[in-house]
Parts: structure tokens; C-alpha cells; sequence
């Protein structure tokens, strides 16, 4: 399969963000091929992109593409209130129907947004059938994802490593990438927490963890569990020695700014951690209070560090959504840039609408003005899954409906 993307004002991001007027692009077999002007492919399928900027899929490092069946139902929720309502009141009502239908779209909704990878942090494993259609919905969307299994409850008796070992073999191939979501040690355990950092090194799988304050990284740091295998999501508050630890470690970070500001975890650390020399990611984390596109969070990014006269820029922003989030999933040397070589995760902006007009600064552009409604076309893995603004996948009206008998019955 081949395609051809013509006349671009293409974007690379790799090792940082530049222009590159009116540039061809050709793909083969899901792969960036050649980049260059004047290019040609006989029975290629084409995508004329005079008036687009051509871009990396962006990586979104941190979601619980569950809830998008649960969408703006916690819009004034404190992290305490949200921890209640959803995953103490709506998440133990989900049947499997529910799992799929909101996997299905929420994985949907980030590929008209133009993310192409997302991380699936999945805390509503059940059952092995929850589990089940919650990858059946990643893989019918067609998205790039790293599912990320968390164990049913956080108390220690709740660990299934059954479940995640056939996790691990049933996405051993494809889109969808197995890694362990770990409770623990902030919602459980340290024994927990070790237990499952033996479980996933065994198995080859990276370890996510949701932290904030102090102790976490300092408890893991004891236990020897630290490592370029980690990735730390939020870490508000950290202190500049848990900086310094998870930086000498080789870990990463995801930061969601827009969540982060709203439930009140605390002033988003993308700078500090980039100042550790950290890898960076950024990530939506939950719709249930907050947009699901990563204009939104690059904005907030950009705009929390601003604020905390953190010299952040347009560009840095740029590189922490598309190639920064990458390097933190361990994935850099397969997306994030448009470099030949690379699976063609691809996104094409309108530059030409009222929004876009005149992008001046393509890449400023794309950070401070550019919405979901300017994305043209996505391209994942060389598979053209939106074109001319719509998506095309063929399921569409029906995965709304189920979508919305599910959210009838669960809200």
C-alpha cells in the first residue's frame, strides 16, 4: 500500500521542531519512506496538502479512554470528588457493553483530534471481559495504543498476574502495546508495588504510576524499584531530591496540565522536570472535566509555565505532545517524527482556516491557534483514518448509539 502526500508545509519535530515548505512525503507499507520535493508513486493513493501543515501524530501519554462515556460529568469535581463519583460510584456499574462502547469512542475521539498514539491507563478491569472489550475497542478504532492494565482494586488481594501475563501475549502484535498500570505504592502497597515492578520486568512490560506529593518516589527509590522503565504521571509537588532520583533513574514523566489546574492537584511540574532533564511527556488524562485534544493541553502547558516564568516555548510544547511523548513511552524510534524510516503516524491541519490563517509561525501555529475542527487528515501506521475532516471509519453512527444507551444507563 502506498500514499503520497504532496506539497506540504510539513513539520518535523526530530531532534526539534522546523519547517519545511511545499515537501512531498511518500509512504510504503505503513513506513515514511522518502521525504523530499517532486516526488511521484505510480497508483499511490493521494493526499494534495497545498494549505495544510503536515505534522506527527501527537502521543497523548496519559488516558483513561474508558471514561469518555462519562464525558463533562465531573466538570467542577475537586481530585477527591472525582475519585468518589467515578471510580467509586459509576466504574463498578460498567458491564463489558459499556467498556467497549466507551473504548471505542474515546479511542475515536483522540484520532479526529489527530492523536494517533494514546496510552490507555485502563483502571476498569473487572472482569477478564472488561478487559477484553476495552482492547477490542483500541484495536476497532485503529489507533496506536499502549494498554496499560491495572489490577481491579488497589488492595493487595486484587492482583491478578494471570490476567496480566495473557494481557501481555493476547497484544504482543499489532497497534496495541501491553504495560502495567501499577497502583502501587500511592494506592497501595509498597509490597504491592514491588510485586508487580518483578511481574512487569519479567514480562518486559513498562510500569506507569499516578503520584503526587512526597514519598512515592522515595519509597520506590528503598525498594530499588526505580528505572528507565517508569513513568511517573503528575508528580505535583515533588521535591527536587524525588526529581533528582527519578532523573538519575532514567524515569519519565507524563504531566496533564488541563486536569492537573482544574481538580486541583497542583501547578503542572512540566518545567521542573524538564529542568532535571527528564523526558516529558503530555497527556488529557480524563474527559470527564476536561477537552480531549491536545491543542487544549498544549495550551495549558504552555500557558502554567508561562505563568511560573518557566522559559517554555511553542516549539518545546510542540516536541513534549509529538516526539518528547515518544521517547517517554519507549516508542521514538518508531513515531513522534517525520523522519524516513518511521511508521507514518501523520496528522494534516487546514493552515488556510479562520483559525489558521495566515500561520505566520507554522509551528507556533499549531500550538497557540490550531482546534480539532482544523484537523483534515489523519494517517496511522499509513492507513488514511480521517480525510477531508471526516473520519472514515465505517462503524461511526453505530458506535455512537451504543454509546449513548451506555451513558443513559450509567449517569
Amino acid at each position: 500500500m502506498r500514499l503520497l502526500i504532496t506539497d506540504a508545509t510539513m513539520v518535523d519535530t526530530e531532534p526539534h521542531p522546523r519547517v519545511l515548505p511545499a515537501t512531498d512525503m511518500l509512504v510504503e507499507d505503513g513506513v515514511i519512506t522518502e521525504v523530499g520535493r517532486g516526488l511521484t508513486a505510480a497508483g499511490a493513493e493521494t493526499l494534495d496538502a497545498t494549505d495544510r501543515i503536515l505534522l506527527p501524530g501527537f502521543v497523548d501519554t496519559h488516558r483513561h479512554v474508558w471514561q469518555s462515556v462519562l464525558r463533562s460529568i465531573a466538570a467542577d469535581a475537586t481530585l477527591g470528588d472525582y475519585l468518589t463519583l467515578v471510580l467509586g460510584e459509576l466504574a463498578p456499574a460498567f458491564r463489558a457493553e459499556d467498556v467497549h462502547a466507551a473504548n471505542l469512542w474515546g479511542a475515536l475521539e483522540a484520532l479526529d483530534s489527530g492523536v494517533t498514539t494514546v496510552y490507555d491507563w485502563s483502571h476498569i478491569q473487572l472482569t477478564p471481559a472488561h478487559t477484553d472489550a476495552a482492547l477490542d475497542g483500541l484495536r476497532e478504532a485503529g489507533i496506536r495504543a499502549v494498554f496499560g492494565y491495572a489490577h481491579p482494586a488497589v488492595d493487595d488481594g486484587a492482583r491478578r498476574e494471570d490476567e496480566v501475563r495473557r494481557v501481555a501475549s493476547l497484544t504482543a502484535s499489532g497497534l496495541v502495546t501491553p504495560a502495567l498500570a501499577a497502583w502501587g505504592p500511592v494506592y497501595g502497597s509498597l509490597s504491592a508495588a514491588a510485586a508487580d515492578w518483578r511481574l512487569a520486568r519479567e514480562l518486559g512490560l513498562r510500569i506507569s504510576l499516578h503520584a503526587t506529593g512526597t514519598g512515592a518516589v522515595e519509597r520506590l527509590h528503598a525498594g530499588g524499584l526505580l528505572g528507565s522503565d517508569v513513568m511517573f504521571v503528575h508528580g505535583n509537588g515533588f521535591s527536587d531530591e524525588a526529581m533528582k532520583l527519578v532523573a538519575d533513574s532514567g524515569g519519565t514523566a507524563s504531566v496533564a496540565p488541563v486536569v492537573e489546574s482544574q481538580m486541583g492537584h497542583g501547578h503542572p511540574e512540566t518545567g521542573r522536570f524538564r529542568a532535571f532533564g527528564i523526558p516529558t511527556g503530555l497527556g488529557v488524562d480524563t474527559v470527564t472535566d476536561a477537552p480531549g485534544d491536545m491543542f487544549s493541553v498544549m495550551r495549558a502547558a504552555l500557558a502554567a509555565a508561562r505563568l511560573r516564568g518557566e522559559p517554555l516555548t511553542a516549539a518545546e510544547t510542540l516536541r513534549m505532545a509529538t516526539i518528547g511523548g515518544a521517547e517517554v513511552l519507549g516508542m521514538a524510534d518508531r513515531i513522534g517524527s517525520l523522519r524516513p524510516g518511521k511508521q507514518a503516524d501523520l496528522v494534516l491541519l487546514r493552515a488556510d482556516s479562520p483559525a489558521m490563517a495566515p500561520a505566520c509561525d507554522p509551528v507556533a501555529a499549531v500550538v497557540t491557534a490550531a482546534g480539532t475542527a482544523d484537523v483534515d487528515a489523519v494517517v496511522v501506521a499509513g492507513r488514511v483514518v480521517k480525510r477531508a475532516g471526516r473520519l472514515r471509519h465505517a462503524g461511526l453512527p453505530g458506535a455512537l448509539d451504543r454509546l449513548r444507551r451506555s451513558a443513559a444507563r450509567l449517569s
